[in-house]
């Protein structure tokens, strides 16, 4: 073989190789397929992160939280010279745990988005994508399906456990229960997102067509022929010409755990199949199976149980008689919101006077731990006024419960006994700010503690009358119901007294209620309360934190000194001199 034809092949054969090489890389560009992230270069941001046997750990169930994971280097999205976006198509594995299926955290999203930072993004209702003002923004530039946990009503949520598909914010463009559609019957089968059972998601995007489609089925099940949901949106109006594709999910006050197990992703061609044999395993959560041991002492128990069983009949009774709720048809649409008596009961050791946070005109309330979620609660206890039908209490209660705000002390649940109407708070740590204003032990607050709670109470207080879908009259603003959280950030709480109707609405003359000192001087003269009445209330607020005295005091003669008439005097006293 003579040296020029050996070189020859050396060349052809180095060519070969780098196109090969080339290809590869294109490849590389537009596809790929994870089963299992052991050694996968990801992004992750928040609590997300890998586990030893390559479980993507989305959230690991400390409250109010958000995790984010996104492959590391953006796909061309750019347009085709007929203006058409691309097509692609995903396919992952998930799973999401909760102690229980109805009362869950918030849940899990696919998303493809002009950025991988998610920085100013929320956690709880927000699933990380968004926060509190930027809902629908048209520069918010990302197609998301969410497969969400939690009923919201502020964005049009269909129920607590549904799919969605959503384009720069989380109103949902088309969303659908949980399930899929059985192919030979073609009857709609019910899946369970917090089930804590391995499933599997496929997306597709068809550029030409701008058809979206969502499939939802469980783990080793062939993909069914007619998608859980579809949408016709054009994404080369929402999406940039470079994306990232990833996953986030957020925990809100309810324990929750969202994983991925799988996941594939191709663009202008299909995703390819993800190898379910090699899937990570899932972590054991709750409670552990029965020991083999017990199925040999039951039977040998039989004997003595009946012997017992007479004792075992009047504990029961005696339990039930204890535990005893007032339960009507109509609570019914109130859902999960009602708490089982039993378990506050339990949460607050038998309503313990060593558990007492403190007494007002409206009730006790008391430090409480739920036995199954460990969530630490503040429990109120309120005996029900005849006057006001409890329908309608429960109703506007449960509604303003539904309000979530950074500012507001968040409303879980409640719970009805006899006479009896107990509402479940979240439960704030440093107590009512009345409390650091008036008692010496507590520590004094600086002047920039100050001005932050007032400012934390005025965005509250904005959002009750401007920014959510109702007006809400909270008809009680004081100290004593400003509560600090852990980082002595303000909360408004007790809303026993707070009343809601709709935007552009006159409210209803009602008799006069709240704190004297803090009442607006019209309501002598027009019974209504409105929102200026509220805000008259939120400027008495601001006076007492800043002076750090009541509105109305007693003086060593036995007099009332107003603590406005007591400002305006110092005010005219500045200003005398001033101009002297």
């Amino acid at each position: 073989m003579s040296p020029l034809f050996f070189l020859i092949n050396q060349q052809l054969l180095f060519i070969l190789v780098i196109s090969f090489l080339s290809l590869a890389a294109v490849g590389d560009e537009h596809q790929f397929v994870y089963s299992g992230f052991t050694g996968v270069n990801l992004t992750l941001d928040g609590v997300a992160f890998v586990r030893p046997n390559g479980l993507l750990e989305l959230t690991n169930g400390t409250a109010r939280l958000k995790g984010h994971a996104f492959h590391p280097t953006p796909f061309s999205f750019s347009k085709t010279p007929n203006g058409t976006a691309p097509s692609f198509a995903v396919r992952f594995v998930f799973a999401i745990y909760c102690i229980q299926t109805d009362i869950c955290g918030h849940g899990t999203t696919f998303i493809v988005a002009a950025r991988n930072n998610f920085s100013d993004a929320m956690p709880t209702q927000y699933l990380g994508l968004i926060n509190d003002h930027n809902n629908g923004n048209t520069t918010n530039h990302f197609f998301a399906v969410e497969l969400d946990t939690n009923l919201n009503d502020e964005f049009k949520d269909i129920d607590n456990n549904h799919v969605g598909v959503d384009v720069n914010g989380l109103i949902s463009v088309n969303s659908s229960s949980a399930g899929y559609y059985n192919d030979k019957s073609g009857n709609f089968n019910n899946l369970t997102l917090a089930s804590y059972k391995a499933m599997q998601v496929w997306v597709e995007y068809d550029g030409d067509s701008t058809q979206i489609n969502v499939t939802l089925a469980p783990l080793n099940m062939a993909k069914p022929l007619k998608p859980l949901l579809s949408a016709a949106y054009n994404l080369s109006e929402v999406l940039t010409d470079n994306v990232y594709v990833g996953f986030s999910a957020s925990t809100g006050s309810f324990f929750s755990r969202q994983y991925v197990l799988g996941w594939s992703f191709g663009m202008n061609m299909p995703a390819l199949p993800i190898d379910t044999a090699k899937l990570p395993k899932l972590p054991h959560e709750g409670p552990r199976p029965q020991s083999k041991v017990l199925e040999i002492i039951l039977p040998i128990a039989t004997a003595a149980f009946v012997i017992i069983v007479a004792t075992i009949i009047i504990l029961l009774v005696r339990k039930r008689l204890r535990y005893a709720e007032v339960r009507e048809d109509w609570e019914v649409e109130f859902g999960p919101h009602r708490f089982l008596y039993k378990d506050l009961f339990r949460a607050t050791k038998g309503f313990n006077n060593k558990n007492l946070l403190g007494v007002g005109g409206f009730g006790r309330v008391y430090r409480g731990v739920l036995p199954d979620s460990k969530l630490e609660v503040a429990v109120k206890r309120i005996s029900h006024d005849s006057k006001q039908g409890i329908k309608e209490f429960v109703a506007e209660v449960v509604s303003i419960g539904r309000v979530q705000h950074r500012n507001f002390v968040q409303l879980y649940g409640y719970c009805r006994r006899k006479g009896e109407l107990i509402l479940v708070y979240e439960y704030m740590p440093n107590g009512s700010l009345d409390k650091y204003l008036y008692d010496r032990e507590k520590p004094t607050l600086c002047w920039e503690q100050r001005s932050h709670i007032i400012k934390g109470v005025a965005s509250g207080l904005l959002y009750l009358h401007e920014e959510w879908d109702k007006v809400i009259l909270h008809r009680d603003i004081k100290p004593s119901n400003v509560l600090l959280d852990d980082e002595m950030n303000g909360r408004i709480g007790d809303f026993g007294l707070a009343r809601l109707y709709d935007h552009g609405v006159d409210p209803q003359t009602t008799h006069v209620v709240g704190t004297i000192g803090y009442l607006a001087p019209e309501m002598a003269h027009t019974n209504k309360a409105t929102p200026l009445t509220d805000v008259f209330s939120f400027g008495m607020f601001v006076l007492e934190v800043i002076c750090g005295r009541k509105p109305i005091e007693r003086t060593a003669q036995d007099n009332e000194l107003m603590l406005v008439d007591w400002v305006l005097d110092f005010w005219q006293r500045f200003t005398h001199r001033c101009s002297g």
